[in-house]
């Protein structure tokens, strides 16, 4: 092994050695120094005869192709937990990733970030939130980072894409795997204008396993966790225990009490985390230099129409967060079929509603 990164990578193999163990050796000797040592003082350090066999049976050929996949491209990056670009909030977890792999502008692991995360089936209004959420606090200057899943996560890193294009994907793969596949246009995006990482080799396929591990990343990156809608048995209350253990903000966004996809935020409020209307909450709660002056949940371009002209809307007024027929809408407002349905275009377009089975449901709370 001729550098450093190779020895961090050895580093990576090792299995059954708490990484907590290992940072604490480190502060006395190196890890250069480690592979160099014989089995006496291996042992002598507190590494048993299985772990000393590890040592000395370093798989080369696998460093070789992570070494060759790094240097493929400038896009590709290779962190060690001793190198400078390794993220300060990452190093004060329990248990941080000896090594991460990325593809994108690395200069993001070091931005002030909010993880938004939520469930993988969530609703229109979930969705809507997540989107809105994640680009009015990317136009106030900070990263968003979520876990690339579909759903909520989606909605989460698309809006910052729209804002400034300032969000880390934390992966479940390796750096290189698109999972899903229905994301690969917003894989693509996040690799040209964000940042992809991941503590699996590149190459390594989805596995059930790596989702909980990815979620310790995301919540540790961050300087507080906002879920937007998720169930009580759900990896984004796997996410906030993460963030909790963490000494991060915990945020949560109220669903209807009768829509289980929102229980697990409820849940989380029972226990303390702030419960979330607008950016303000989330914003005035974190500690970050350059903390912008804000005075509304939505950035200005999501301002053109007074909080008046929507309350004002017939219409809207008699349209529910959760799913509303068309004849439940006529009948509330006492208009022709046809005028309903011309204002529903209007609302639509103007992305205040969505249309979904069954009707229509109201998208934001203005």
């Amino acid at each position: 092994m001729q550098n450093l990164i190779e020895h961090w990578l050895a580093l990576k193999q090792l299995k059954g050695i708490r990484v907590s163990n290992l940072l604490k050796l480190f502060e006395f000797i190196s890890p250069e120094y480690l592979f160099s040592c014989d089995d006496k003082s291996l042992a002598g350090f507190g590494f048993k005869p299985e772990q000393i066999k590890q040592i000395r049976n370093i798989d080369y050929g696998l460093i070789e192709k992570q070494i060759f996949w790094f240097e493929a491209s400038p896009n590709h990056h290779i962190i060690h937990f001793q190198s400078d670009l390794y993220p300060e909030q990452l190093r004060q977890i329990s248990s941080p990733p000896l090594v991460l792999f990325a593809i994108g502008h690395i200069n993001l692991l070091h931005s002030p970030q909010v993880a938004i995360v939520g469930s993988r089936n969530g609703s229109y209004y979930g969705q809507d939130n997540a989107f809105q959420f994640a680009k009015s606090l990317s136009a106030q200057g900070l990263t968003i980072t979520s876990g690339f899943a579909a759903g909520i996560d989606g909605y989460a890193h698309k809006g910052a894409l729209a804002a400034s294009g300032q969000t880390i994907a934390v992966l479940g793969t390796g750096p290189d795997v698109v999972y899903p596949k229905r994301n690969i246009r917003l894989y693509q995006q996040i690799s040209e204008q964000g940042l992809l990482v991941s503590e699996f080799y590149p190459g390594t396929q989805a596995r059930a396993q790596h989702f909980p591990r990815r979620n310790r990343i995301i919540s540790g990156l961050s300087l507080g966790v906002l879920v937007v809608e998720a169930a009580i048995k759900s990896g984004s209350l796997i996410t906030a225990k993460y963030a909790l253990d963490q000494n991060r903000e915990i945020f949560a966004i109220p669903s209807s009490i009768h829509d289980p996809r929102g229980k697990g935020c409820h849940y989380l409020i029972q226990q303390g985390a702030k419960l979330v209307q607008t950016i303000e909450d989330v914003i005035n709660e974190l500690s970050f230099e350059h903390k912008p002056m804000i005075s509304s949940d939505f950035s200005k371009n999501d301002k053109k129409n007074s909080k008046e002209n929507f309350t004002s809307h017939e219409l809207l007024v008699n349209l529910d967060y959760e799913v509303t027929s068309i004849d439940e809408l006529v009948e509330r407002t006492q208009q022709p079929v046809d005028l309903v349905l011309s204002q529903l275009l209007d609302l639509e377009l103007q992305g205040l509603i969505a249309a979904t089975s069954g009707g229509y449901i109201r998208l934001r709370r203005e």
